[in-house]
């Protein structure tokens, strides 16, 4: 069955079912009809997020188990509710000791059953780089050692990685650095030092991430066994759907889906279970015009794609040149994001993936040398080729299988072929033509071969598009830092309104089921953070006078420019709500918040300082300047002036809040709820946005009805109107209103229709300058002048529509 809105819970060992099972009648008078769970199998002990699987087999005993998970199941059945959970297929923790099939692995080498679990390229030992320092300085300091206790013998470093030992080990006496060097020597891995990882590592991790080990779930075995819970939870009725995390880091994404749809279509459900099939969702980063293919079986996205959607109509595209300017006037950067992050694919490419691009590399020449017009391809051509076309590639990945391709991928094969055309070796055309020939399942030359050369190339787009884009180029890219999240396409500051419908009349034909979502656990910026700074691109001007004073009151040349506007960007869209000027402990509490990010901000763009290597003494004065930067005795002035700006732009961001959150609720598609964002959501990136939530304050308001936040009181008034009319939201048709008159340009307006019923929408958007100074988050009847929207034919005065808010939500019948 699809939900009708899910709620996230992002459980941890502090945060265990038996905290979300008492939430439940919360939960239900706030309407959601399904709790969305992060991963609830065992991950890593203390894992604060779960995506650390180290066993599938089993419930987190950390959440509270099976019985745990049952009791929350129940007391959500008592209340009509029901349960999806996040998926993890494409890896497993595999640091701490803890993953029993890596530990076997480790132990037999390739005789272990679960060696074909992992994507390991066994010609060589399996890299273990978790060394601080090359092996014979960490022998020498006696950081290796063998622990005889017990049955079984292991190996420890650091005294805090166990490794077993392979089985018949000869184990040294005395453990001098020959002796450890010996026993080594009889293992199916190699230790290695940390720095190695990148170059050296002969097996697929997760990103950048040594702790996480690919899955090869394409092979039958590996699917059943670490989805056997998976699908017995579902033929129990414990669990009503799936997101499938990370799916473009399978090898066939679209034959998983199928097949995840497949078996759990065949299990019967006991009969108090709901009816329908299984809610999947895949998430999915969609890049500019690239749409989710129809035919993978599943229900839609995980909703960054919405992220986006609602960014760009809340963003005034006027304020383009004037924002660009500031930036390149601070920074010294590029206002083209495409310059930006050309060079981030190029580092991540050169920094962080060398090991696998040696290996695609390698595919592709053992491919080219199994036919003839394809023999004097040299190692040479074959690696600049793979380089240009993965620098320019325009999506996450295509999703070949070496002898066919689906039809959406032509365009994006075209697309990375006319990019990477101006950086291609003359004469060497014809090496990227043979590699996108192949990624169309037509290349020549052996099947298995190509099979795997293509799985190498798209297994390796994926993760250069994830460190380089979000990961890299939008920490280094400061226009506006609302336009750079997870899945946003930063190269465009707005959309046209016609371009919002467009993508609501598709997702409502292809996709009405789909996920929703304007906050997630990985967003860099709360929904309400972006919602505030969207108010800048409408009064750039302002915006301008304003920083630029607070850098002269500031006055910290030993902070970068760059670095210092974005981080004045974030002391003033993330100012929590409610913190007043004059708050000392507020303020000291947020700036110890702002320096934090602004450290993870300075590693993950990797131009001043990095996580590999951290600039102590720049990070220092970053850390006191933010920390001073809220600091009432020091900035007593600046704290003020900003303030009293936010005070200025209060009406403005409210009226970007509502607008969100209505269409977040109204448009085609199933709306989620990030932990805590029912209330105004000025978080950052994580850990900030894994925060405990206070739910208490939410009940004691949802109790309260008149004194209940506008934003939560929009949420509880949509999700009624939901629960009251399900088909209507769920399969009724989109259809835009038709707009005219002076202010045409700051509504948008649409219908949504099912037999008689009639959702008639409307919404302010982009009256940021109008609404500047002002205490009422909707513009005046006067301001308004003639402008309309049709409904039906029937053409209404805006003015009217939208005089006590920025939102016009009802339901007619007809």
């Amino acid at each position: 069955m699809t939900p009708r809105a899910t709620y996230r819970f992002q459980f941890n060992r502090d945060f265990p079912f038996e905290r979300a099972e008492a939430l439940v009648p919360y939960l239900d008078g706030l309407g959601v009809s399904h709790v969305y769970a992060s991963p609830i199998t065992t991950a890593a002990s203390g894992s604060m997020h779960g995506y650390d699987v180290v066993d599938p087999t089993r419930v987190n005993p950390e959440l509270g188990g099976e019985d745990g998970l049952r009791s929350l199941v129940g007391a959500l059945r008592r209340h009509g509710m029901g349960l999806v959970i996040d998926i993890v297929p494409n890896h497993m923790g595999v640091a701490g000791g803890e993953n029993a099939w890596w530990n076997d692995v480790l132990r037999l080498g390739q005789g272990s059953r679960h060696a074909r679990f992992f994507d390991i390229d066994w010609r060589e030992k399996v890299l273990l780089p978790i060394l601080g320092a090359p092996l014979d300085e960490v022998i020498a300091q006696g950081q290796v050692f063998v622990d005889r206790a017990g049955a079984d013998p292991a190996l420890v470093v650091y005294g805090e990685h166990r490794l077993p030992l392979a089985p018949g080990s000869r184990l040294p006496s005395p453990e001098h650095r020959k002796g450890l060097h010996e026993l080594l020597a009889q293992q199916h891995y190699r230790l290695g030092w940390w720095r190695t990882a990148n170059d050296e590592l002969n097996w697929r991790r997760f990103f950048t991430i040594n702790e996480l080990a690919g899955l090869r779930v394409e092979d039958p075995q590996v699917f059943e066994e670490t989805h056997a819970l998976y699908f017995r939870l579902w033929r129990e009725g414990l669990i009503d759907g799936v997101r499938i995390d990370h799916v473009d880091g399978l090898t066939d994404p679209a034959a998983y889906c199928r097949k995840l749809r497949e078996r759990l279509a065949e299990s019967e459900r006991p009969a108090d279970a709901p009816e329908g099939p299984a809610y999947i969702v895949v998430e999915k980063i969609l890049g500019p015009g690239e749409a989710l293919p129809t035919d993978w079986g599943v229900d839609g996205t995980s909703g960054y794609d919405f992220m986006e959607e609602v960014s760009l109509l809340l963003h005034d595209p006027g304020g383009e040149d004037l924002l660009a300017d500031l930036w390149t006037r601070f920074s010294g950067r590029p206002a083209d994001f495409a310059a930006e992050e050309l060079a981030a694919r190029r580092d991540m490419l050169a920094w962080a993936f060398e090991a696998q691009l040696t290996a695609c590399v390698a595919a592709f020449r053992a491919l080219t040398a199994t036919d003839a017009a394809t023999r004097g391809f040299t190692h040479g051509m074959l690696r600049r080729a793979i380089s240009r076309l993965l620098d320019a590639f325009p999506v996450y990945r295509t999703y070949g299988t070496g002898d066919d391709a689906p039809a959406s991928d032509s365009d994006v094969r075209e697309a990375a072929r006319r990019k990477a055309a101006p950086f291609t070796p003359p004469g060497e055309e014809v090496v990227s033509d043979a590699i996108l020939n192949w990624l169309a399942g037509k290349g020549p030359g052996d099947a298995a071969l190509a099979a795997d050369a293509v799985c190498r190339f798209q297994q390796l787009s994926a993760p250069i598009a994830a460190k380089a884009v979000e990961d890299t180029a939008f920490y280094r890219h400061g226009k506006l830092l609302s336009r750079t999240d997870v899945g946003f396409d930063a190269a465009h500051l707005a959309c046209p309104p016609e371009r919002f419908h467009r993508v609501c009349e598709r997702r409502a034909r292809d996709f009405p089921g789909s996920m929703l979502a304007t906050a997630t656990h990985d967003h860099k910026r709360g929904e309400d953070v972006r919602a505030r700074l969207a108010v800048l691109s409408s009064i750039p001007e302002v915006w301008r006078e304003r920083v630029l004073r607070w850098d002269e009151m500031a006055s910290e040349p030993d902070v970068d420019p760059a670095d210092r506007y974005m981080l004045y960007q974030m002391l003033f869209g993330a100012w929590p709500d409610g913190l007043a000027a004059g708050d000392r402990d507020g303020l000291a509490a947020y700036g110890q918040r702002l320096a934090a990010w602004q450290e993870k901000a300075l590693r993950e763009a990797k131009l001043r300082s990095s996580w590999e290597q951290p600039d102590e003494p720049y990070e220092t004065r970053c850390r006191s300047f933010a920390t001073r930067l809220c600091d009432l005795a020091q900035s007593a002035d600046l704290l003020a002036d900003i303030a009293a700006f936010l005070g200025e732009t209060a009406a403005a961001t409210e009226a970007n809040m509502l607008v969100q959150t209505g269409l977040h609720f109204t448009v085609p598609g199933m709306p989620d709820i990030y932990q805590g964002c029912e209330l105004p959501d000025f978080s950052m990136v994580d850990p900030d946005n894994r925060r405990p939530v206070d739910y208490a304050v939410r009940d004691a308001m949802l109790a309260q009805e008149r004194a209940e936040h506008p934003k939560l009181a929009l949420i509880r008034y949509l999700l009624t109107l939901r629960r009251a009319g399900p088909e209507l939201f769920a399969g009724g048709s989109y259809e835009p209103a038709t707009v005219g008159g002076a202010r045409a340009g700051n509504v948008l307006g649409f219908t949504r229709s099912l037999d008689d019923a009639e959702l008639q929408c409307a919404f302010a958007i982009r009256c940021g300058a109008a609404l500047l100074g002002g205490t009422a988050p909707a513009p005046t009847a006067d301001w308004w002048r003639d402008t309309t929207v049709s409904f039906g034919g029937r053409a209404e005065p805006v003015a009217g529509l939208l005089d006590a808010g920025p939102v016009s939500v009802r339901i007619s019948r007809r």
